[in-house]
């Protein structure tokens, strides 16, 4: 009896430092786990922080590269494709092994049946495979086509981020230029105000000029609030797409880049043809909605599907009163042929398949001509604004000249210091007016690049 006792205390120790050896070795593995989990964050996050750069200084290639590494709606449409690429997954997952089991227990009085017509079994195990169907496989190539689509968005989605940053930052770089120079036109501004009072008081100039006086210093430091703000809020753009802490200064390249096409409008319109994601898009539905139409044609033809089914029967549910031979385990596997001999349902999809074809080639057609049109326009927007730059350049190269002139003159005593505060007023003035035309003259490029399918190759 003792011994007895002994060994069963000896089996339920050693039971025991098992289960607590196998608890601690769950422990340090969930442990390790952790903790390699923790160490591919932090090198995911100290990666990020080295992307972004600590000293301010910001190029135009780095913002892009921020915009697109911390792009939530680029995240967005990526994660959007994967589930297009899941539901066509759907489709070809009924041509592949489908293997089912379970088990269950009923209650029959009468003829052994269950819901489903099925005999009642204890266990079962059935396999489904579709060799032959011709809708389905329409279906499947119709959602392949449309997961192209959703491919197509995610490019879609990188070209408006790249669009989105790079006129944040050519604007952000035009707003603090044009600041530089209203300072100093408000300083040339102060000067003459000064000097008009100092005139005035002298009984050497009317009341009248000192408001005018007046006036422009007012206009000019109006202009400074604004565009103080409007830097307030670019920068604050910037910092969204990119990534950037808020509290961390950014320091754009002021130097003008430039995305002049040199196509020809013709090869502009040929690329713009080839590269529309819109066209593409449509291009892929009516293709999605042809195999639609074939799948549905397809359906006057047999569709064969391979079966199999084991079940384990229960002698309870008095298959013998109703059989002569009882069988516990039953196999069978053989093919399921379904032949349409009338299908109403098959003619009206064949009708609803066809008229959405036709609507997905009326479609087509028209985003063609929409894209040459848009094109046309897009390229002759370019060369007006090209034409309004080269006149603002000009305006300002005269108005510095004019100033060179002017200080010339007042070196030599022949002008007066409002004289040339006035030329340079009016110098800031020419170049705040250029650089406004030259930003829109690169809005208007980048507009023709996104539509033409080049934005993603000049930032590569």
């Amino acid at each position: 009896m003792n011994e007895t006792v002994n060994r069963t205390t000896t089996r339920t120790t050693t039971r025991t430092m098992t289960s607590t050896a196998n608890r601690g070795t769950v422990i340090r593995a969930v442990a390790v786990t952790l903790w390699l989990a923790l160490a591919a964050s932090a090198m995911v996050r100290a990666q990020d922080t080295a992307a972004i750069p600590q000293d301010g200084r910001l190029t135009l290639r780095q913002a892009l590269t921020l915009a697109l590494q911390n792009s939530h709606e680029l995240a967005l449409a990526r994660v959007q494709y994967r589930v297009a690429l899941n539901a066509a997954g759907e489709y070809r997952s009924e041509f592949l092994p489908n293997l089912y089991t379970g088990s269950g227990a009923a209650y029959t009085s009468g003829f052994p049946a269950t819901p489903g017509g099925s005999a009642p079994a204890l266990f079962s195990l059935s396999y489904t495979e579709s060799i032959f169907n011709v809708p389905l496989r329409g279906q499947l190539k119709a959602a392949n086509d449309r997961a192209l689509n959703q491919k197509l968005e995610v490019d879609r989605t990188r070209d408006e981020v790249i669009v989105r940053t790079a006129t944040a930052y050519l604007e952000l770089a035009k707003v603090r230029h044009s600041l530089e120079l209203l300072r100093n036109e408000q300083s040339s501004a102060e000067k003459i105000l000064g000097v008009t009072r100092e005139r005035s008081a002298a009984g050497q100039e009317l009341s009248i000029e000192v408001t005018r006086s007046e006036l422009t210093a007012a206009r000019v430091r109006e202009r400074i609030i604004k565009l103080e703000g409007r830097e307030e809020i670019v920068s604050q753009q910037i910092r969204n797409l990119t990534g950037i802490p808020d509290g961390q200064s950014i320091d754009v390249d002021t130097t003008e880049p430039s995305f002049a096409a040199d196509q020809q409008e013709s090869e502009l319109m040929n690329l713009a043809l080839q590269n529309d994601l819109t066209l593409k898009e449509n291009e892929n539905e009516r293709l999605a909605r042809e195999h639609l139409l074939k799948g549905e044609r397809g359906g006057y033809w047999p569709t064969v599907n391979l079966v199999g089914l084991y079940q384990v029967l229960g002698k309870f549910n008095n298959y013998l009163e109703f059989f002569n031979h009882f069988q516990r385990n039953n196999v069978t596997i053989g093919v399921d042929v379904h032949i349409p001999l009338f299908s109403a349902k098959t003619r009206a999809n064949v009708a609803y398949a066809k008229s959405q074809l036709d609507a997905a080639e009326l479609t087509l057609g028209n985003r063609r001509r929409e894209i040459r049109l848009d094109v046309q326009q897009k390229a002759r927007d370019v060369r007006e604004l090209d034409a309004v730059r080269e006149v603002a350049r000009l305006d300002l190269k005269l108005s510095q000249q004019t100033l060179e002139i002017t200080q010339a003159k007042f070196d030599q005593g022949r002008a007066t210091l409002r004289d040339i505060e006035e030329v340079r007023l009016g110098e800031s003035d020419k170049w705040v007016a250029f650089l406004d035309a030259d930003f829109a003259r690169q809005q208007g490029q980048l507009t023709l690049l996104q539509a033409t399918g080049q934005l993603a190759k000049v930032f590569q």
